[in-house]
């Protein structure tokens, strides 16, 4: 009977102790995030409730960044929870060894893995792009806006008179430069003061220097100027970057802006890496599920519950250091996307399966 419900049993304690985890990290992520929402809006008119909504919305996406550090301790307090109980021992004379318990949670994490990334993530990202749109709202550039889509760069922003609205298009989208440029003017009553052409324009600070420029204005005739300067809120550093905080775009947004980014000649690489940083969760849960019973089982011995724990926080730093220059190598394109993305997981795979052939030897 026994062998018929061990894995609904195992499985429910190991959920049991990973959503123990996610509670006691949901409660320090809010106390955390709670005083830099309050400290971001000390100075601004608002409601009190403000920086708690704004940090409820933020957590999810806190959280999906440290899953796998979640996951690694909730592994180590499943085996602690065996180990107090000797429900390991009782297993194992029933012909269940260390490689099945850990094939199960191995499984178990894979599955969960799937689940977050296809349902979690584009919760998480939703959310994050709501308390992103809030705080967008008090910010001090909030009458200025920038997209890229399939038309290219778009940029809307105000005059310092605030007389004056600005669209300007830009088909090509390289760094610090725009190429091929229409600036469209039009005044507070929404009418149509000029509009300037441009062939490209060096954005590198914000007064763009425009070259070989058409004016067309209903007022005057065509003008025709070489060189041209014009004053913007946005230089190529803030343009590059519009979508730093990619956790607020789900999956088909970033597959979206990935193809809007090649369209106008823009690296994607960073909306590349984090797509292959989401897809690679799921492996990356399992293997820390797999070398948080390597570390339990290989450290039996060792009767302090705060010292194993302890090396588990060791062990998720180092690999999520190692995760992070990888990721960083990538961003720099030292490294091509995939490898900067995949070899962490294929160091941690190899360590896996050593640990894996000797794991029925305790």
């Amino acid at each position: 009977m026994i062998i018929k419900k061990y894995h609904g049993y195992l499985t429910k304690l190991f959920l049991k102790n990973v959503f123990i985890i996610l509670l006691v990290f949901i409660f320090l992520s809010f106390f955390l995030n709670i005083f830099e929402e309050i400290k971001y809006f000390e100075n601004k008119e608002n409601e009190i409730y403000y920086p708690i909504i704004l940090t409820i919305l933020n957590i999810p996406s806190i959280v999906f960044e440290i899953l796998p550090f979640i996951f690694l301790l909730g592994v180590m307090f499943f085996f602690i929870n065996l180990f107090d109980r000797d429900e390991i021992e009782l297993l194992r004379s029933h012909g269940i060894n260390n490689f099945k318990i850990t094939a199960i949670i191995s499984f178990v994490s894979l599955f969960m893995g799937i689940i977050l990334i296809f349902i979690y993530y584009s919760f998480s990202a939703n959310l994050k792009n709501l308390y992103l749109n809030i705080k967008y709202q008090y910010s001090n550039t909030g009458d200025h806006l920038a997209v890229v889509n399939e038309g290219g760069l778009w940029i809307k922003e105000r005059s310092q008179d605030e007389e004056s609205i600005f669209i300007i298009n830009a088909r090509t989208y390289k760094k610090n430069v725009l190429e091929d440029i229409k600036i469209t003017q039009i005044d507070k009553n929404y009418k149509l003061v000029n509009t300037l052409l441009s062939e490209n324009a060096d954005i590198t600070t914000k007064t763009w220097n425009l070259q070989n420029v058409k004016i067309y204005s209903s007022e005057k005739k065509t003008e025709f100027i070489k060189n041209f300067k014009y004053s913007s809120a946005f230089n190529g550093k803030i343009i590059s970057n519009l979508y730093s905080n990619l956790n607020s775009l789900n999956i088909f947004q970033l597959i979206k802006l990935k193809k809007n980014y090649e369209s106008i000649g823009y690296s994607a690489t960073e909306v590349k890496l984090h797509l292959n940083k989401i897809f690679s969760l799921p492996i990356y849960l399992t293997l820390t599920a797999i070398i948080g019973a390597l570390l339990m089982f290989k450290f039996d011995f060792i009767k302090s519950k705060f010292f194993l724990i302890v090396i588990g926080v060791l062990v998720s730093v180092i690999f999520y250091y190692i995760n992070y220059f990888s990721i960083l190598f990538g961003k720099n394109e030292t490294l091509p996307v995939l490898i900067s993305v995949w070899l962490p997981q294929v160091i941690m795979f190899l360590i896996c399966m050593i640990g894996l052939t000797k794991l029925n030897e305790n």
